[in-house]
């Protein structure tokens, strides 16, 4: 299936990898090829002016090798013929592809080496893998989200720190999750029988622990990174002589929502999940209600309800009492997994609302003016806000000045020349408010109307902490038999993020 795994900080260092075929095609060393994929993933953009002409070694670029599946022409795996060469129209596609190439690299690359590549992204970290044989893309992918996932059940963490603190222990995942290639154990409860070295924790810092020290009843946003077994500290001392029954449980909501230039929601989608992460001892049944009029199917909705459109369940979850109570039960398996994820397309409020406007001071200046409203309770903020607005390569400069409300923090614009995007960014938005950008945009020719296109879109990032949009709420969470002087520690958090929030301009 595979034949090599590695995992890439995000400097390009090699972390971790392990070779598990040594095909006779390699000439060179396996670094070399793992640093080729990282500069490939980092300079994505910078490629595409660069293979406006075909490449000299004639071989697939990644957007050729995706695209080309589409267009039938790649057969059985291969680009055409058996050496992995375009075999398009004496190449005038490929440089038709080339030019399409924006954003982020596809997560599939076929590379000069003849093999293809496969990576996801982590934390920072790229999680790599590549096979010389035809295997199915998702699969490969699936399974560096699970290796990554069980990497963090174990380091407690994922990161860099953790990672070299851990190596020994994550090769011991390895070892038992990939034989010669192929996937054995991943499940995480499965593989505690197998595994003898215990995770060092890699310590939290002091300001992780202010939440705590404020309020007792709220826990750290590092109290659930521990690992699933015994650990030890730096210096060796182990770590499990005070372990608390707790649980975690993150209501998760992430949104798609496109805005025309007058405001109005053009298209919106929700995709939510309900994660949980157990520490709690002999895995005792748990019982998890959820709001009462929950529907399930737009046709059965009635107005005030929640209404989800589809809804997909954990494997381990008990669904007899789902349709009289809307009461989930199960056992909670070691490490973190989704207990059910859902979708819900329509009509929502979003948490943001964005009104472009745009007018033509002079024949070659332009002003835009973004004016943000925070449509939440005042209660409520988003955090670490980004705006990103692009720019016409005809751009030359442009000056922002903000005018932002009473309680938003450190907030700046500037414009980034070198990508020719303006990015505005804001420590907290709070809900009730409005805030205003105004930049004043100079072009080194007048402003016609293929330079008014390429003006555009605009680009929100955010998340918003104790708050969804869906209205789903946990009506309680409960072990479901009483067990005498078994008191855990249930701690429920909401959160809601964007994953592309875009206004039309």
């Amino acid at each position: 299936m595979i034949r090599n795994f590695f995992v890439l900080s995000p400097r390009g260092d090699t972390i971790i990898a392990k070779l598990y075929r040594n095909d006779k095609r390699e000439g060179a060393h396996e670094r070399t090829h793992t640093e080729a994929l990282f500069r490939r993933i980092k300079f994505w953009d910078d490629l595409q002016g660069s293979n406006n002409d075909n490449d000299s070694d004639g071989t697939f670029e990644g957007s050729e090798f995706v695209n080309g599946m589409n267009n039938n022409n790649i057969s059985n795996g291969e680009g055409g013929g058996g050496d992995g060469t375009a075999t398009s129209n004496g190449g005038t596609e490929h440089t038709t592809l080339s030019k399409k190439r924006t954003g982020d690299a596809p997560p599939v690359l076929m590379m000069p080496d003849g093999f293809t590549y496969f990576y996801i992204k982590r934390n920072g970290l790229i999680f790599g893998a590549s096979s010389a044989r035809n295997v199915s893309p998702n699969t490969v992918l699936e399974l560096l989200a699970t290796i990554a996932r069980i990497f963090k059940d174990y380091c407690g963490t994922l990161s860099e720190e953790a990672l070299r603190k851990n190596f020994i222990l994550c090769y011991e995942l390895l070892d038992e999750m990939i034989d010669y290639g192929y996937p054995q154990v991943t499940r995480t409860d499965n593989l505690k029988s197998f595994v003898y070295n215990e995770p060092i924790v890699v310590e939290a810092s002091s300001l992780s622990n202010s939440a705590s020290s404020i309020n007792p009843k709220t826990a750290s946003a590092s109290a659930v990174h521990k690992p699933v077994i015994a650990s030890v500290n730096a210096t060796g001392r182990s770590l499990a002589t005070t372990q608390n029954n707790e649980i975690f449980v993150d209501i998760l909501e992430r949104l798609n929502v496109v805005f025309s230039n007058n405001g109005y929601v053009l298209n919106s989608t929700i995709d939510g999940c309900i994660q949980m992460k157990s520490y709690l001892a002999g895995n005792p049944e748990l019982r998890l209600a959820l709001n009462e009029d929950l529907v399930v199917g737009r046709d059965g909705g009635r107005y005030g309800s929640v209404t989800v459109d589809d809804m997909n369940f954990n494997d381990c979850v008990n669904l007899m009492e789902w349709e009289s109570a809307r009461t989930l039960s199960f056992i909670p398996p070691d490490g973190e997994f989704n207990v059910l994820s859902y979708r819900i397309t329509g009509e929502f409020p979003p948490p943001f609302r964005i009104f472009p406007s745009f007018e033509e001071t002079e024949p070659k200046k332009v002003e835009v003016t973004l004016l943000i409203r925070a449509d939440m309770a005042g209660n409520h903020f988003g955090a670490n806000v980004i705006v990103e607005m692009r720019l016409p390569k005809a751009a030359v400069s442009a000056s922002c000045s903000l005018m932002s409300a009473p309680g938003t923090g450190h907030a700046s614009a500037e414009f980034v020349a070198s990508e020719n995007k303006i990015v505005w960014t804001m420590k907290k938005f709070t809900g009730g408010t409005e805030q205003t950008m105004r930049a004043k945009i100079s072009l080194d020719r007048p402003c016609t109307t293929q330079v008014r296109t390429e003006f555009g879109p605009i680009n929100m990032c955010f998340e918003i902490p104790m708050y969804n949009v869906s209205n789903l709420q946990v009506r309680y969470l409960r072990v479901a038999e009483h067990m005498v002087g078994y008191t855990p520690y249930r701690w429920v958090r909401y959160v809601t993020q964007s994953t592309s929030y875009v206004c039309r301009l």
